[in-house]
């Protein structure tokens, strides 16, 4: 179990391990979503399901590659990229109408999956968040 433990810990060392600005965790975030719904479009006829499954890893990975000092934009980036990534994926009837009542529809119904990647994004934030501030009381 021990042995186990230490190949993931040497695993997780050797990852990247990015610092993103907070425009760039925006950006990050958003190309990423957008790109997961033209795929999900592509692949699995509009799936909000897939979606917000893939929704939750992009949300853990820009709240832990934002820089200390930008903590904060983690969860107000995720959930704008959330939308905007909704946009290939959210159904409506041909014209802007059909579309916009297609996306509000889409944002209205997978609500879940948006507060859960938020919810997760703010937890791990406050916990880096916490752990810098414990650091710097010990200094």
């Amino acid at each position: 179990m021990v042995l186990a433990v230490r190949r993931i810990a040497r695993a997780v060392r050797r990852m990247p391990n990015p610092r993103l600005t907070g425009l760039g965790g925006g950006l990050f975030c958003g190309v990423l979503m957008f790109a997961s719904g033209c795929l999900d479009s592509l692949l699995f006829g509009s799936s909000t399901t897939v979606y917000g499954v893939l929704f939750l890893p992009v949300c853990v990975l820009t709240a832990v590659w934002i820089r200390k000092a930008e903590l904060v934009t983690a969860p107000v980036v995720v959930p704008i990229a959330f939308a905007l990534g909704l946009l290939p994926v959210a159904d409506g009837s041909n014209g802007a109408d059909g579309r916009l009542m297609g996306f509000v529809t889409a944002l209205a119904t997978e609500a879940g999956w948006l507060y859960g990647g938020t919810l997760i994004a703010g937890v791990i934030v406050t916990v880096r968040r916490v752990r810098l501030v414990r650091r710097r009381r010990r200094m």
